[in-house]
């Protein structure tokens, strides 16, 4: 049964995407069966993976609303072991089509509790915002990753979404743990990034990942390709520090397993 993972953070901006994107991809590279699941109305992730967001018919929007079922709408991919559930920009209005819905809360989990024996990992892209979403991925998640950028706001807004993880704990999913905390944007020269790190890993403690995400061009260059980094720039730092990153997080599950 595969476990399912939601990298998430309200705060745009932080190497959410970039990181669900880089994670999936390289967990394949590692030899898992992986699903990508796009629930940012943006699509940014749909697009990493080469898919073109204009041209999809059947998407996780329609997954939600019960138009399709989710096998129809799952995408095969030109790397190996790594299938997408995309999005597109209808997925902006799901919400307000999901609010009168019977288990508004629990439509993903229900959809993706149809496939999980196919995969090891899922991996869920969320969209930048604590809306109905985002529970919904939570509530289908065993577990979320955080990528944070170590700058003081940061510390402001991670509180909010820790607490909207408790809740969602509470309410919905007892089960749901917080996997880890990933700095990204990383730059090691600035005395604000070393404070805000060591304040992190005081509050998080050996759930912050050894691995940090340094501030790499290529990283930011690679969507625009429409391939993973790991494609784009095989050697990057962006790269190589996905590929520890990954490792360590398979790692962890494999002690936790």
């Amino acid at each position: 049964m595969g476990k399912i993972v939601s990298i998430t953070n309200q705060k745009g901006g932080v190497g959410k995407t970039t990181t669900a994107v880089s994670l999936a991809y390289q967990l394949a590279e590692e030899g898992k069966k992986t699903l990508f699941v796009d629930i940012d109305p943006q699509a940014n992730g749909t697009s990493s993976f080469g898919i073109n967001k204009r041209s999809i018919q059947q998407s996780v929007y329609e997954v939600l609303i019960g138009a399709c079922g989710i096998r129809d709408a799952i995408m095969t991919t030109k790397y190996p072991k790594v299938d997408v559930l995309p999005t597109n920009m209808n997925l902006a209005g799901a919400e307000i089509e999901m609010v009168s819905m019977d288990n508004r809360e629990g439509l993903l989990k229900a959809a993706l509790n149809t496939v999980r024996h196919l995969y090891d990992y899922i991996i869920i892209d969320c969209p930048p915002s604590l809306s109905l979403l985002t529970l919904n991925a939570l509530n289908a998640s065993n577990s979320v990753i955080i990528p944070l950028q170590p700058e003081y706001l940061a510390l402001e807004g991670v509180s909010q979404l820790v607490n909207t993880i408790k809740l969602v704990k509470k309410r919905y999913n007892p089960s749901l743990y917080i996997e880890g905390v990933l700095l990204t944007m990383y730059d090691g020269r600035m005395n604000v990034t070393l404070q805000v790190a060591n304040e992190i890993k005081k509050y998080f403690g050996n759930k912050v990942y050894k691995t940090v995400i340094a501030r790499n061009v290529r990283l930011s260059e690679a969507p625009s390709h429409g391939v993973p980094v790991q494609i784009y720039d095989r050697y990057s730092k962006g790269a190589l520090a996905y590929r520890e990153m990954t490792r360590e997080f398979l790692q962890r599950n494999e002690v936790q397993g």
